[in-house]
């Protein structure tokens, strides 16, 4: 790490917030920041899709550009972005969806810290899974809120047992945290888990906040089960997407919050006050998105699908590593032996053999013995990264 990096992270100078020493130094970005540094790196650890932007997206973005179209948007968004997405996600969910319950945020990176910490306070107990995307945790802690974590594993695809949500409920449990397909496991929950989830917060008055970013790469034709088609209302849910991962625009920031009229009412004065409004040229290149051809998400889901078979083969061939089969998104978070220290053994692996992945302590307590795996990227670049890692890992002395 370098000593920019340990002195943002790790300074106590009084002129800063407290806050900020609840966010914990990024093991993403310290792996890629290594990686970076050294010759012949094989990346198994970009969670980036790496096809193209359909075409004609970026081209609804260019004449937008063209037309003029580079001012401020509304607040909520662009009228007819909203308008789109609530047509399809209405469709989708089998719901009624207004414009007025869909705010659009620069990313769903936004939304996420818009929905967790406008509601995060001291004494507010949120339930989050074990691992989780590191972001939530951290938003939570930052606003006083407290974090109670589930464990999930390997052995049991890192599968949500709703029961034990249940029984972590107590009277200070404020929300419930859900991403599925997670980051950065790839499970999907089934739908009775997100429904019993849901119908029991709802009873008890508790939010439900899910992230939905990959809700399209799913596999082996899984029902999804979004939390907007498992509930009665829209009243006590948060629920936030984005274009980046089903259609490559990362880089486009362009994400968005669904829930009640009255939540976006008040997030939409919130949002105001953190970025003002979406990029205003790619919020055209989502309407595109979502009107013109969608082959391409189609064509995105078998490439992954292939990539990630080839991954499960490979893990299963590796010596002390626990695979299992991910049912979305494009990662895989197979086990070390219990008692292995996972970041140890990413930052040998890449020391040593040049193929970066991530270690499972970025996402949680409970995930110190992990890696995790993108499949982001090539067949040819995962044979490659597992022609090092496959001989390196019969050489280790775990036991």
């Amino acid at each position: 790490m370098s000593r920019l990096d340990f002195d943002f992270y790790e300074s106590e100078d009084p002129v800063w917030n407290p806050a900020l020493l609840t966010i914990p130094v990024p093991g993403i970005r310290k792996m890629v920041n290594m990686a970076a540094s050294m010759d012949d790196v094989i990346h198994l650890s970009i969670g980036q899709p790496d096809a193209p932007t359909p075409p004609h997206v970026v081209q609804a973005t260019v004449d937008a550009l063209n037309a003029g179209q580079t001012g401020y948007t509304m607040d909520a968004g662009l009228p007819e972005l909203l308008e789109a997405l609530a047509e399809y996600y209405g469709e989708r969910s089998g719901r009624a969806i207004s414009p007025e319950n869909i705010l659009i945020t620069t990313g769903a990176t936004e939304a996420i810290y818009l929905a967790l910490t406008a509601v995060s306070a001291p004494g507010r107990e949120f339930i989050v899974p074990d691992p989780s995307f590191m972001l939530y945790a951290p938003l939570i802690r930052m606003n006083g809120g407290e974090v109670k974590h589930i464990p999930t594993r390997a052995e049991n695809n890192h599968q949500l047992d709703p029961q034990e949500v249940i029984d972590a409920i107590d009277t200070n449990t404020h929300a419930i945290i859900l991403n599925s397909p997670s980051n950065p496991t790839g499970t999907v929950y089934p739908r009775e888990t997100v429904e019993t989830i849901v119908q029991e917060a709802a009873y008890r008055g508790i939010y439900v906040i899910s992230d939905e970013v990959y809700d399209h790469l799913i596999y082996d034709d899984r029902d999804y089960a979004s939390v907007l088609s498992c509930c009665s209302d829209l009243d006590h849910v948060m629920v936030m997407s984005s274009f980046s991962k089903t259609f490559s625009m990362a880089g486009m920031r362009v994400g968005w919050l669904i829930a009640s009229q009255g939540a976006i009412r008040k997030l939409r004065r919130y949002h105001m006050f953190t970025t003002t409004v979406a990029n205003t040229p790619c919020q055209w290149g989502g309407v595109a998105a979502l009107k013109g051809d969608r082959s391409f998400v189609t064509d995105v889901v078998n490439t992954y699908k292939k990539r990630r078979n080839r991954l499960v083969e490979l893990v299963d061939e590796t010596p002390f590593l626990e695979g299992y089969v991910p049912e979305g998104a494009f990662y895989m978070f197979p086990s070390l032996p219990e008692g292995v220290n996972g970041n140890n053994v990413a930052l040998r692996l890449l020391r040593e053999t040049g193929v970066c992945t991530i270690a499972g302590d970025t996402f949680g307590e409970s995930s110190r013995n992990a890696l995790r795996f993108s499949y982001a990227t090539s067949i040819e670049n995962i044979e490659r990264a597992f022609e090092r890692i496959i001989p390196w890992m019969a050489k280790q002395d775990f036991g």
